[in-house]
């Protein structure tokens, strides 16, 4: 099974969504917006990393530092570019958004179902 950060500041939808994939029997760890999953990866301030994640589960909005800049910012660091993401979007976003960011592998609209969460998870994980 895989190891998964689950990056959103809505703390119900984290807790959801590792309940849900600890059920698969994933390894989960939350972190409540982009700048708390830097400090669990290591990266800022550089410290010894919480986790080292296989797969991302990043939301686009959130105060401090959105989805899609943390997302840039794992995919230009070598000790982070090889996780794959799956961005969590409210809005309608279209994943060409995306394209460019070769570690996105797949955009999951809000609300999903737990199926659909547990699909995205594994195609993501697929990509590998």
């Amino acid at each position: 099974m895989a190891s998964i950060l689950v990056v959103d500041d809505e703390r119900d939808i984290v807790t959801l969504i590792k309940v849900i994939l600890e059920k698969e029997g994933h390894s989960v760890t939350a972190a409540y917006g982009g700048l708390e999953a830097l400090a669990a990866l290591g990266l800022e301030p550089p410290q010894a990393p919480v986790c080292r994640p296989d797969l991302a589960l990043i939301d686009l909005m959130m105060p401090s530092m959105d989805g899609l800049s943390l997302t840039k910012r794992l995919a230009a660091d070598p000790s982070t570019n090889r996780i794959r993401v799956v961005i969590l979007t409210a809005k309608d976003r279209s994943s060409e958004m995306f394209g460019s960011i070769k570690t996105v592998a797949a955009v999951l609209e809000k609300p999903f179902d737990p199926q659909t969460l547990r699909e995205a998870v594994a195609s993501a994980m697929a990509k590998q």
